[in-house]
């Protein structure tokens, strides 16, 4: 049974892990470089108050991770949180994606947030598809956004009001 909740200390191996995978996919971030144990640490330290970071756990086993995170500085965009979403291999396509966004959208209104944006990339059909049937919409695609493996790269910018 999947089980969505808040992440611990005890589950970076797992969320380092599942972002490799992703950085490694080529299908989720502009991130080239493979992160290491400091890095995640890092990021989970800087993750406090508004910016959770939940897991999805299927018999015992991380299968997923999502984040908020600041989407800018200024307090005029106090309301508004980006979203990272990443799925273990193995575990793509059964579900996991929706049971986090769902849990991650009732965090976001619970500290404040009023709406979610996300950056993709537009030959991500699994991650829109996702997003679509989670009630994202396509705001506009950045050309040239920036570069992975040396090319210029696309990036999608869609967004949920909560």
């Amino acid at each position: 049974m999947l089980m969505v909740r808040t992440a611990q200390r005890d589950d970076l191996e797992d969320i380092l892990q599942i972002y490799n995978q992703g950085i490694e996919d080529r299908i989720a971030t502009l991130e080239e470089d493979i992160k290491n144990h400091a890095y995640i640490e890092n990021w989970f330290a800087n993750h406090v108050d508004r910016y959770a970071v939940i897991v999805a756990e299927e018999d015992g086993i991380i299968v997923g991770w999502a984040s908020l995170n600041p989407y800018s500085q200024r307090c005029a965009y106090a309301g508004v949180a980006d979203l990272s979403v990443y799925i273990r291999r193995t575990a793509r396509g059964k579900g996991v994606g929706s049971a986090l966004l769902l849990r991650l959208q009732e965090v976001a209104l619970q500290k404040g947030f009023h709406k979610i944006v996300l950056f993709t990339f537009p030959f991500n059909q699994a991650g829109q598809g996702l997003y679509r049937k989670m009630g994202y919409r396509e705001v506009g695609v950045f050309k040239n956004q920036g570069k992975l493996d040396g090319q210029f790269i696309d990036v999608m910018a869609m967004e949920k009001l909560l």
